[in-house]
């Protein structure tokens, strides 16, 4: 298995819904030897390869470590626990999923999210026509508060997220896992600074891994006005919709190619990046795609209006089923993503960006 894959894995494993990603940050300082790095209090993992002047243009990589999760809202009084959401999962696949809940001693409790049996339910409605996330329970097998505060150690507000492991299909090029979004973005920045570290560059290039994308974003409010980058490239683990669309509507697939979106729900990408980015993939032959999304948000949302205004694109690797519990990436949209990104910061000087 090369290190890319080994990167991935390990990050997607890693356990960190919004709020909760000292374990991301664990695994990124495995892969960052060769960078100085160094997080805030909010556990935003800042990196710097060695050939950083301080004297150029400064172009910021982000990618959020967070994934969407949950945390304890109560226990019940047979012991099933009351959930809420740490960013937006997706409802429909929470039936019958397996959550790890992080106790009180840090220990990983598996716990089922309870479904209907058909045995009990009277009408197939019953069973499936679940709307609301509070009318879920998730059991780790207690019977009473008592037992789930005592023997599982268990109260309110402990996190959790899917208990999913990552696997590869070597022979198709094919990642099947949890929290892609944004964990194979994470992967992203780290393997283009590793890649562009004894470069000359005329720009300077740093790296983020912000924390509380899936929540409010607030990691990369703090990182903007830590870093106040000249430019920034947001990476995102995105939506594929190849298997929800249809003809023209299709615009990001799964083997496409990096998905650079012209906007979404929070932000219009800096048009004059935007071109220039995919001017190079263009020069370079590297496969790409580009659409109009007309809702979600990215942490462009926060960088693009920090300080007096940043050109900021999106780099998106595409995702089926982004947001649940198993979703699929390709190796090969990584790749390309980390390959345009590394010829974009190779092909910007001052010039470019006063251009902007």
């Amino acid at each position: 298995m090369n290190k890319n894959i080994e990167l991935i894995t390990e990050l997607a494993d890693a356990f960190g819904p919004s709020g909760f990603e000292d374990e991301v940050v664990n695994v990124a300082r495995k892969y960052t030897k060769d960078l100085d790095v160094y997080e805030d209090k909010m556990r935003n993992f800042y990196m710097k390869p060695r050939n950083f002047t301080g004297k150029k243009p400064h172009v910021l990589l982000d990618a959020h470590s967070d994934e969407v999760g949950f945390m304890v809202h109560s226990v019940r009084p047979d012991g099933s626990l009351r959930f809420t959401n740490l960013g937006g999962p997706t409802l429909a696949s929470l039936i019958s999923a397996k959550l790890r809940i992080k106790n009180d001693k840090g220990e990983m409790i598996p716990g089922i999210i309870g479904s209907v049996s058909p045995h009990y339910a009277k009408t197939a409605q019953n069973a499936n026509g679940v709307t609301q996330i509070n009318q879920l329970s998730l059991d780790v097998g207690a019977t009473s508060p008592a037992e789930a505060k005592e023997r599982f150690g268990i109260t309110m507000a402990e996190p959790a997220t899917f208990d999913t492991t990552c696997e590869y299909d070597e022979e198709n090029g094919l990642l099947f896992g949890k929290a892609f979004d944004c964990r194979v973005g994470c992967a992203a920045v780290i393997e283009t600074l590793n890649r562009i570290k004894d470069s000359e560059l005329g720009v300077d290039v740093s790296g983020v891994l912000a924390v509380m994308e899936e929540f409010n974003a607030g990691g990369a409010q703090i990182a903007a006005r830590t870093v106040k980058p000249d430019l920034v490239i947001c990476f995102e683990g995105c939506p594929a919709d190849d298997t929800i669309q249809s003809g023209s509507d299709i615009q990001t697939r799964l083997k496409g190619g990096p998905f650079l979106r012209h906007m979404d729900g929070s932000m219009i990408s800096h048009p004059r990046f935007q071109k220039f980015a995919l001017n190079v993939a263009e020069k370079y032959g590297i496969k790409w795609q580009a659409g109009v999304r007309e809702g979600s948000g990215t942490n462009g949302m926060k960088y693009h209006v920090s300080n007096q205004g940043v050109p900021c694109i999106v780099m998106g690797i595409p995702v089926r089923y982004a947001h649940s519990a198993n979703g699929i990436t390709a190796v090969e949209d990584f790749e390309n993503a980390v390959e345009l990104t590394v010829k974009i910061v190779e092909e910007l000087t001052a010039q470019v960006v006063e251009g902007f």
